[in-house]
């Protein structure tokens, strides 16, 4: 298996795509604050699933590496609501957007909580 094939990893993807069309209808003056923001903070949680995927024969790494990415995710939740509130995306379109960012939340905790289930060589909880 291989981080792609990862629910996790696959959700956090098609949102982190989602996030950048819509973002390209942003107003210019947000290119270098929210419309960057959100886009590397979507990004973010995709590479952080990927490189702790890679080190998850190392309990403490692939925990440290799955709390980054929940933390990008929740950066993320935060970003739509600013984009909700500042009137660049519907009411409607942020609460889809922040249901999805919650799923990838679930799907993360799941793997923090249950390293094992992810081939980590040392499940022993600290």
């Amino acid at each position: 298996m291989d981080f792609t094939d990862l629910l996790s990893y696959q959700k956090a993807f098609n949102l982190s795509m989602k996030i950048f069309e819509i973002s390209k209808s942003f107003p210019k003056e947000e290119t270098y604050s929210l419309t960057d923001q959100i886009r590397r903070s979507s990004r973010s949680v995709c590479v952080n699933l990927g490189e702790g995927y890679r080190k998850r024969r190392y309990l403490a790494h692939f925990i440290s590496k799955l709390s980054d990415a929940d933390m990008e995710n929740t950066e993320t939740q935060i970003w739509i609501s600013f984009a909700k509130h500042c009137g660049y995306i519907s009411p409607e379109l942020s609460e889809s957007l922040l249901d999805e960012v919650k799923e990838v939340g679930r799907l993360i905790g799941f793997m923090i909580a249950n390293p094992e289930k992810f081939g980590s060589a040392n499940p022993q909880k600290s």
